[in-house]
């Protein structure tokens, strides 16, 4: 009886070895396939970043939005309007994110909404944005983009009434895979930043 034990103690302490021996690989292998994302430029004073991934798209309007910056006084419509643009290719460009929780244009939302923005973005247009190493399916990527309209307005955020601008976009893709091509980007002015608070599919 105690040989018979004894027989079935080892067994169980190989199969659990062998266990952890996989989830430990299967990890590293993963770990080895994601290619983390490298700023390669940011604004000084500002909170924006630029990644060696980010498209031709992506840069040049990045490049677009510093020029913005730079000047003085700053002109908050468009300052508010690359805000926008910047939001929408960087959301809408899946193709260059390693899994459904790589969710794009955080930096541009407002800071007390970016959790429950990012948690949104997960479960909709994230949700099939599966690791690059298991990728199959095409995701979209953001060609070019165009502001329709910028409104003037206010906005009203925890009781505090904001300036805002309501941006409307329309943008293309290189494949169309059915994902949004018109929305209206809502943002506002709090100290010297924009921050998109809204965002709009539209019709």
């Amino acid at each position: 009886m105690r040989k018979k034990y004894k027989v079935l103690l080892k067994l169980i302490t190989f199969i659990f070895i062998v266990i952890v021996l996989i989830l430990l690989g299967k990890n590293f292998f993963l770990k080895e396939n994601i290619k983390e994302a490298q700023v390669i430029d940011s604004i000084n004073s500002f909170e924006y970043t630029l990644d060696d991934r980010d498209t031709k798209l992506m840069k040049d309007n990045y490049q677009e939005l510093k020029e913005v910056l730079k000047e003085n006084p700053i002109n908050d419509e468009k300052y508010a309007s690359s805000i926008a643009k910047l939001f929408i290719i960087d959301l809408f460009t899946l193709d260059n994110k390693v899994n459904k929780y790589d969710v794009g244009a955080i930096e541009y939302v407002y800071p007390d909404a970016r959790s429950n923005f990012k948690l949104n973005a997960t479960d909709t247009i994230y949700k099939n944005v599966v690791i690059k190493s298991n990728r199959k399916n095409k995701l979209p990527i953001v060609k070019s983009i165009d502001i329709l309209e910028v409104k003037e307005n206010k906005y009203t955020l925890n009781e505090e009434e904001y300036p805002s601008y309501d941006i409307t976009l329309s943008w293309d893709y290189e494949t169309d895979l059915g994902y949004d091509h018109k929305g209206i980007v809502t943002c506002i002015k709090k100290d010297k930043y924009m921050y998109v608070t809204e965002y709009k599919k539209g019709e």
